[in-house]
């Protein structure tokens, strides 16, 4: 038995090398079971490749097509793949123990717009001077961010301490 392909991508033609092969010609109709030698003459007698699908079946299973075609559309289906893809990024919030009440009602919804946009939020609350002394006020308003944004976000990474700042991460639920 062969093993299966060392490059990249599938074996192609004259690549293939076992002594007999499972076809399924260009209809997607089953041919059966025949020499590599017999399968690659149909495949080149209507014009198109040998590709090997399945090389760990025994014996292993190729198809009669397009080789360039099926590189294309494969490379299609990637790109397709890649766009839909969602970077998640971190936006960051800035508040402070003193933050008014109307630029902290601003901030939640700036919260709840990157929440609902799929990406995760820090939340940094910063200390100034003597507010070091107060770190409860802090804890307080971080706590007052967790239980307002409960339903739309779950706490990532817990509130810490580094320096004169408070960070707490938030992700969507």
């Amino acid at each position: 038995m062969q093993s299966a392909p060392t490059r990249e991508g599938p074996r192609v033609n004259e690549e293939i090398r076992v002594p007999q092969v499972r076809l399924i010609d260009a209809d997607g109709e089953m041919a059966g079971v025949m020499t590599i030698r017999d399968a690659l003459a149909r495949a080149y007698s209507v014009g198109l490749d040998l590709l090997e699908i399945s090389p760990t079946a025994e014996p292993p299973v190729v198809k009669v097509l397009d080789y360039g075609k099926f590189k294309y559309e494969q490379q299609k289906k990637k790109n397709e793949a890649r766009k839909k893809q969602k970077v998640i990024e971190i936006k960051e919030v800035k508040v402070r123990p003193s933050t008014s009440e109307n630029d902290y009602q601003v901030k939640l919804r700036a919260m709840n717009a990157f929440l609902n946009e799929g990406d995760k939020v820090k939340v940094s609350l910063r200390f100034k001077g003597r507010e070091m002394a107060h770190q409860e006020l802090g804890i307080k308003m971080l706590e007052r961010i967790r239980v307002e944004m409960e339903e739309k976000a779950k706490v990532e990474q817990m509130p810490k301490l580094e320096n004169r700042q408070m960070i707490m991460v938030l992700a969507p639920r």
